[in-house]
């Protein structure tokens, strides 16, 4: 006798915010090869969200394309009921999407501060809350940090402030969530070879910065996919309220 749809277990759903490019659209291709339908969430580059898209399906994955701003509330809320209304669950949340402007710490940069503020930090407040709300036993929430905290960088005021933000959430969304099976933990990449990190910099810049970590190289967005791919498998169930510097030792 044939299954009903309803009888049918559903594919395990991932949400990547940030999902079409760099190191967001390495976590959305690692998650669907590990077997997760992934909802690439995107702000404005819809043809390079549907390219992740084409890409994931191409080697037999399941992905689609859901256009929200992170920093509004309802943009955020109708992305999970979205995800919900197609695949029927929410399985792991991956809050990747934010800007890295760079700016001193003066009035006259307060814009700046502004709009980082709103996408790193509030707009990670509301996919977690949104997550929190949706998730059932086993979830993952996974939140992308920096591992530039350590560094204190000039110029990196505002960036640097709303991923110490993030880890803050990380923390204490992890106690909220007691009792309920879920874990929340964030990925604190190094320097990273993509397009937003060699955005402005000259050669001789970039080779400054890899030279930083022991390692002495770039880390690759697929490195930083294999630890989401972690904390979001099973091998990752009892790592929790955990911030994990990806980073060659960079910090």
């Amino acid at each position: 006798m044939n299954q009903t749809l309803s009888s049918q277990p559903l594919t395990k759903t991932a949400i990547v915010t940030g999902g079409s490019r760099g190191i967001g659209q390495a976590i959305a291709m690692r998650l669907a090869k590990d077997g997760f339908a992934v909802v690439i969430n995107y702000a404005g580059n819809a043809a390079k969200a549907e390219e992740t898209v084409a890409a994931i399906e191409a080697v037999g994955g399941k992905a689609v394309a859901m256009q929200s701003d992170v920093s509004n509330p309802v943009d955020v809320a109708c992305l999970f009921t979205a995800t919900k209304e197609t695949f029927g669950r929410i399985d792991v949340v991956v809050n990747n999407a934010g800007i890295m402007p760079l700016a001193p710490i003066a009035e006259s940069s307060l814009d700046i501060f502004d709009k980082t503020i709103a996408i790193n930090l509030r707009g990670a407040f509301l996919v977690m809350a949104q997550a929190a709300q949706h998730l059932d036993k086993g979830g993952r929430i996974i939140a992308l940090s920096s591992s530039v905290l350590a560094k204190a960088f000039p110029a990196y005021g505002a960036y640097i402030a709303s991923k110490a933000g993030v880890e803050g959430l990380v923390h204490v969304l992890a106690n909220e969530l007691r009792g309920r099976d879920i874990t929340v933990n964030a990925i604190a990449p190094g320097p990273t070879a993509t397009e937003l990190f060699f955005n402005g910099k000259s050669d001789e810049q970039v080779m400054q910065i890899a030279k930083l970590a022991p390692l002495e190289r770039l880390g690759t967005p697929e490195e930083i996919a294999a630890a989401v791919s972690f904390l979001a498998g099973p091998d990752g169930a009892w790592v929790n309220a955990q911030v994990i510097r990806v980073n060659g030792g960079f910090a």
